[in-house]
């Protein structure tokens, strides 16, 4: 058996952070494609913290029938889904990735509208939630 080097411990330790660093990259593009498949976007109606937290799939025409939809119009995010709280709208946006965000909680990608309703309602801190002007 060859005796152990440096050089040949190196090169087995590049090589080995080389393949550890290339499936790390892989494996945010698998966890979004689970994020993709959360229940279907199914329509919610709960009560988190205290406050009413309602989401649903949408038409091109809005959320007919909820109160305070302020029209329910994404303009242009395509998303198909309106969230609201306490049944003023959140404005929600779907990611590349399959994550979600919103106009309150921005910078905090999460699994689904949801889970971004109930992350805006922990970041009001019981505030109202004012509606977004969208234009």
């Amino acid at each position: 058996m060859p005796e152990l080097t440096r050089r040949r411990a190196l090169t087995a330790a590049a090589a080995l952070t080389a393949a550890a660093g290339t499936q790390t990259l892989l494996a945010p593009g698998a966890s979004a494609a689970g994020h993709s498949h959360e229940g279907a976007l199914e329509p919610f109606d709960e009560v988190y913290k205290g406050r009413r937290i309602q989401g649903r799939p949408t038409g091109m025409d809005g959320m007919d029938g909820m109160a305070g939809t302020g029209g329910g119009h994404h303009h242009g995010h395509g998303t198909g889904y309106a969230v609201f709280v306490d049944g003023v709208e959140l404005h929600v946006m779907r990611n590349a990735d399959g994550s979600w965000i919103s106009v309150v909680s921005h910078y905090a990608p999460v699994a689904g509208p949801r889970a971004a309703a109930r992350s805006a309602v922990d970041e009001l801190q019981g505030a109202a939630l004012l509606p977004f002007p969208a234009n």
